[in-house]
């Protein structure tokens, strides 16, 4: 019997045609040029003909969370290990830029954290929390739910509320995070009136939408998918600037099938759109949500009415999932159901806990995206 070679679990297999590692360097959803940065036409003028500079997500985070500082004497970063720098380098050398008083570590109880930001926002500030992990946000639960979410419903308009909130998190799978490292939570929020979730893309999108989310007058959950930290680097413009919240963008358009997702789950989506247009001969429609809650349906259903067809695509679990509400909105406007020509698909995690080796069993991959193509057309 020959010896076994061992291969390590975030490489892909040596025959795999589909699920192959996503090549960031070429995908077309990063702005790998400046011109394709500033080509951004939701930015405003004056940020169009700016510079940018080459940025991974964690990059843009601590830049995003240094204008913020800079400009806002309100802002407030504070968290686990932040002042250091945290565990993934997000608010790197922001202490000692901005000052202890405005950068600094806390306690490791993240029941403390959200209830010192929520009274912190309640007062006027606009508190920056981390929680180092969104696998570990659930002892803060109730204050988000309880007290973050309804303090604006409960002391009226002329009352104080705590819509200078945010609350970051890293979310999703890196290949190995198991149980307690590999979450992604974000569809728990969605269920709570009063909140905005958020999970970027890039660092062009981190950037942009970390800022609006800080200037924003609602509490913001801001997801950011780890395993982009480092792998997503693109061109990123060095000036001040927010993206619209609750605002979806149209990546790549199409006629014939409509996918929506958001977060890591778009670069395999992409890489499975471009081998069924050649093995296939139709068009795929790709939709980045941005804000998962509250959602742009407008954008989905225009796309639909189009396509006929949708796949909904997030790590996340399948059950009570971003997927099952963009499907049941579908279904529930009358013009968008009676324009479809398959039931939307989901693909979506498994709804069991997150393995260690197998985690890519449990995430979707390129392969179910492609199939899922296939199935909605031939249906």
């Amino acid at each position: 019997m020959g010896l076994l070679t061992a291969r390590l679990y975030s490489t892909g297999p040596s025959n795999a045609k589909l699920n192959l590692p996503i090549d960031y360097s070429t995908t077309p959803l990063l702005a790998h040029t400046a011109e394709a940065a500033l080509s951004k036409p939701e930015l405003p003028p004056d940020v169009r003909n700016s510079t940018t500079k080459r940025m991974n997500l964690f990059q843009a985070i601590n830049d995003a969370l240094s204008i913020a500082l800079t400009t806002d004497e309100t802002v407030l970063v504070f968290g686990e290990d932040v002042a250091f720098g945290g565990v993934f380098r997000c608010t790197m050398k922001l202490a000692e830029t901005h000052g202890g008083h405005r950068v600094f570590n806390t306690p490791l109880t993240e029941q403390g954290i959200v209830g010192f930001a929520i009274g912190a926002a309640a007062e006027g500030m606009r508190p920056v929390a981390e929680i180092q992990f969104a696998d570990y946000v659930y002892p803060a639960f109730d204050q988000i739910v309880n007290e973050a979410a309804k303090f604006r419903y409960r002391d009226g308009a002329n009352g104080r509320s705590a819509g200078g909130l945010t609350i970051r998190m890293p979310c999703g799978g890196v290949g190995h995070g198991a149980l307690y490292h590999s979450q992604s939570p974000e569809s728990l929020f969605t269920h709570i009136p009063g909140l905005r979730v958020i999970m970027p893309r890039s660092p062009l999108q981190a950037k942009g939408l970390l800022l609006s989310a800080i200037q924003s007058n609602d509490p913001c959950i801001f997801m950011e998918p780890k395993i982009l930290y480092r792998a997503a680097v693109e061109q990123v413009p060095t000036a001040a600037y927010t993206l619209p919240l609750s605002k979806a963008e149209v990546l790549k358009e199409g006629k014939d099938v409509t996918i929506v997702s958001y977060g890591q789950p778009l670069y395999k989506c992409m890489a499975a759109i471009k081998q069924a247009e050649a093995d296939l001969g139709v068009t795929v429609e790709l939709i980045d949500l941005r804000t998962v809650y509250p959602w742009d349906k407008e954008c989905v259903f225009q796309s639909v009415r189009k396509t006929g067809r949708c796949i909904v695509v997030h790590e996340a679990m399948i059950n009570a999932g971003i997927g099952a509400e963009v499907a049941a909105a579908i279904q529930q406007d009358s013009e968008t159901f009676l324009r479809l020509e398959a039931p939307v698909q989901r693909v979506a995690g498994w709804s069991i806990h997150t393995p260690l080796v197998f985690e890519s069993f449990n995430i979707p991959d390129i392969a179910r995206i492609y199939d899922s193509i296939k199935n909605v057309l031939t249906y």
